[in-house]
């Protein structure tokens, strides 16, 4: 399986020594990023008609980030350049048979004019001290500390990630520290949280193939890949791009800064033993990372409890990755009183679920039908939803597909069927932005709602005597007094957190001690939801629209 988001490989080290000119001269803020305003002045030069260009940025802006980086830009050049010689302009045409590497750069008029200028301006230029001035992203300082820090203004930022980073921090984030939304829901974002790239996340009961599932999409092992017939992966397991091969313990990865972790550290050290980080080169965990879980218990086994919170972790990790895999075994289709509770904690998340059968090649084509069947029924039943969910059948290892039970009806139907999960998994560094976007929605109606809530249950507090007894009454009416509270602010009722869940952590904490509801806040933010975010999309759409 390849994702290929740019041919930047298959461009000859003379071109690329071009089109890193051509791109420092465009690069106006010398960020390293090329802003549509940018890229409109720029490929202007090539004379191309307004609707080629519309196709141009649509390819090369595949991930819809908004801005080109310089693998984005060279993909860019090459089809002016493929346009310029009369090519019709797909979605296709990067994975044509087309000679990248011998592909000469296209007419850009009047460039080396310009450029020759500007290096004549640079010159002429006094530099401070004898030194340039070097000039930091606006985005490092969003998550400083520092209270003189400037606020920035969202005409500065440079893509939507950035957008996203500078709302939150200035939006967002004072009412989720406000009213402990990071105790009750999910810790407070950093940083690497908006970086990270793209995850999948593979759930199942042991032995259902989710680390050989890794392994056929990477086709190779990774560092501490252990399969069996026995419970083998007993830990969370990370599969991201490296350097080099090698596994990184939980504790180590849970503190790294450019890591997306450090929110796994509220589980505790009984927790991140049982976590780790395998890391090695691979051009697919360039695009993507893998999570690969425990097999979920069944039988005598779930009596026995984790020494962690086990569905409280899949609930934090659910919440961070673009993809959640459900494997089922031909030969294990009880779903578990565990396994109830995980698919549970998937509560919000059924967009991302993608229920695969494996191993189907071992049961015959009758059996197979009555399978598929029993596993619809079960899944009826534990996912709580009236509609169908989607079932991908196959067989995902590296032996060949067993056509002595499937029979060569069943050879065409598996390779079809794992076609389309593999092309699913393909789009997923593709919607990886609009993804971004969908969560941080979701995440602040959660934040306004849970600030509601805490309002609401402050408010109904006595100012002297009594609160004892008062704060005993609200934990054990909660469901009232979400009811009151959805009827007040006219909220939607399916946007509630878990009555239960909310009612443990709430009994730890003093109702008194909370803040009352401040309207302004909650004002700042569905500003944020109806104006902000809908002017960024805006702003970094294709600049062609």
């Amino acid at each position: 399986m390849e994702i290929d988001s740019a041919p930047i490989s298959r461009c000859s080290k003379q071109n690329q020594k071009i089109y890193q000119e051509w791109f420092s001269f465009a690069d106006s803020d010398g960020d390293g990023r090329l802003t549509g305003a940018d890229a409109t002045k720029f490929f202007a030069l090539s004379n191309l008609p307004r609707h080629d260009l519309k196709q141009v940025w649509a390819i090369a802006d595949s991930k819809r980030q908004g801005f080109l980086g310089f693998k984005e830009f060279i993909t860019a050049i090459q089809l002016v350049a493929l346009a310029q010689a009369g090519h019709a302009l797909t979605s296709d045409i990067i994975n044509a048979e087309v000679d990248f590497e011998s592909l000469k750069p296209p007419s850009m008029e009047g460039l080396d004019a310009l450029i020759a200028k500007k290096k004549h301006a640079s010159k002429s230029e006094p530099e401070q001290n004898g030194n340039p001035e070097v000039q930091s992203s606006p985005a490092a300082n969003w998550f400083s500390s520092s209270k003189s820090a400037k606020k920035v203004s969202l005409s500065s930022v440079t893509s939507i990630i950035d957008g996203l980073k500078k709302l939150y921090v200035q939006k967002l984030k004072p009412l989720e520290a406000t009213y402990r939304f990071n105790d009750f829901v999910s810790p407070l974002l950093t940083n690497s949280d908006f970086d990270a790239k793209p995850m999948v996340m593979l759930l199942g009961q042991y032995s259902t193939g989710k680390t050989t599932f890794i392994k056929h999409l990477l086709k190779t092992s990774y560092p501490g890949a252990h399969i069996g017939p026995e419970p083998t992966t007993d830990r969370f397991v990370v599969v991201m791009n490296g350097p080099d091969e090698r596994s990184i313990p939980g504790n180590t990865i849970a503190v790294q800064a450019d890591m997306p972790f450090s929110g796994l550290t509220s589980f505790g050290t009984s927790f991140l033993s049982k976590f780790e980080c395998s890391q090695m080169p691979h051009p697919l965990l360039e695009h993507i990372a893998f999570v690969d879980t425990p097999g979920v218990l069944s039988g005598e086994k779930q009596r026995t409890q984790r020494s962690y919170d086990f569905t409280g972790v899949i609930s934090w990790f659910a919440a961070k990755c673009d993809l959640i895999l459900l494997l089922f075994d031909p030969h294990k289709l009880d779903i578990s009183d565990e396994f109830k509770r995980v698919i549970a904690s998937l509560r919000g998340h059924d967009d991302k679920i993608r229920v695969v059968l494996n191993k189907a090649d071992q049961v015959d084509t009758q059996q197979l039908m009555r399978v598929y069947g029993a596993l619809m029924w079960s899944l009826g039943k534990v996912l709580n939803t009236p509609e169908v969910t989607r079932v991908y059948i196959g067989s995902f290892n590296d032996k060949p597909i067993n056509e002595v039970a499937t029979g060569p009806i069943g050879r065409d139907l598996f390779e079809k069927e794992q076609d389309d999960l593999l092309a699913d998994l393909k789009n997923i560094p593709k919607k990886a932005c609009d993804r971004r976007i969908n969560e941080f929605v979701k995440r602040a109606r959660a934040a306004k709602i849970h600030a509601c809530i805490i309002g609401h249950l402050k408010k109904e507090m006595p100012a002297m005597m009594g609160k004892a007894k008062t704060q005993q009454r609200l934990i054990d009416d909660l469901e009232v007094e979400f009811a009151k509270v959805q009827r007040e602010h006219h909220l939607p009722a399916g946007d509630f957190p878990n009555v239960e869940h909310f009612r443990d952590i709430l009994s730890g904490y003093s109702i008194d001690k909370f803040e009352k509801l401040k309207p302004k806040m909650i004002e700042t933010v569905d500003d944020m939801l109806g104006y902000d975010i809908p002017e960024l999309l805006k702003n970094f759409r294709n600049p062609y629209d």
